[in-house]
């Protein structure tokens, strides 16, 4: 039987952090918090729960999840973020996964809980993340956002159930998370020599908006797929500008 790692990256994670712990904790030979110096009682609560928490400083997804996989023991790693927890189905998927020994790389299907609804459209869901891995020859890449997974094996195994994502508590939280990635990503763009023209931060934000709400069937998911599509055209605008301005100095 394999043995499993279960490695967590937290920042103010207190409303989170029980709940991601708990889904997982039967099924855990070791938890692993990595704390950014959190001013919440995120580290509290975490050592309440009896599970090993390290801290150090942010430098960035990829190079803290990395350190953190550093610090495993274990053969496989399962890779969670505070505001997500195992549903039913998928820790018993994982669960006799571990039993017969793991093999290769596994993925899950992640849904969102935004302000008290599920998504299933929007363009959110189905989300398919790898998430379970080897440690062995597996490292995070991506120096500003939306960190990539590196392994030995490219093709991952689909897992039964949800991995349940408890993202957004309100319409202000999803701007300003949605706004920084939209600086983060324009970052990356401009790294990369991206340019945009004047009027590129409307009609991308036109088309999210189009694509999102109609095309990815979001005005099925009510207000929420409404709002969701709103917030995320007005960071398309956000973005596009930030590159501007990059690129104007």
């Amino acid at each position: 039987m394999s043995t499993l790692a279960v490695a967590i990256i937290t920042y103010n994670e207190e409303r989170n952090i029980q709940r991601c712990i708990s889904s997982v904790r039967d099924l855990a030979d070791e938890i692993i918090v990595l704390d950014a110096f959190s001013t919440d009682k995120t580290v509290e609560i975490c050592k309440q729960l009896n599970v090993r928490v390290e801290q150090r400083a942010w430098e960035g997804y990829s190079s803290n999840k990395n350190f953190l996989n550093n610090l495993v023991t274990s053969d496989y790693i399962l890779s969670l973020d505070a505001d997500e927890a195992l549903n039913e189905h998928l820790y018993r998927a994982i669960q006799q996964e571990k039993q017969t020994g793991f093999k290769g790389i596994y993925a899950v299907n992640r849904m969102t809980n935004y302000m008290g609804a599920w998504i299933k459209h929007s363009g959110w869901f189905p989300d398919v993340k790898t998430r379970l891995f080897p440690k062995k020859g597996s490292y995070w890449s991506g120096e500003f956002v939306h960190e990539e997974l590196i392994t030995l094996d490219k093709t991952p195994k689909l897992l039964e159930g949800i991995l349940e994502h408890y993202s957004y508590y309100s319409y202000e939280d999803h701007q300003a998370r949605a706004d920084k990635y939209s600086v983060l990503t324009a970052q990356k763009m401009h790294a990369k020599g991206k340019k945009a023209s004047v009027l590129k931060p409307y009609l991308s934000a036109l088309g999210r908006f189009i694509a999102m709400y109609f095309l990815k069937l979001g005005f099925l998911d009510g207000k929420a797929g409404f709002k969701i599509a709103q917030i995320s055209a007005k960071s398309n605008v956000l973005k596009y500008k930030e590159l501007r301005r990059l690129n104007k100095h």
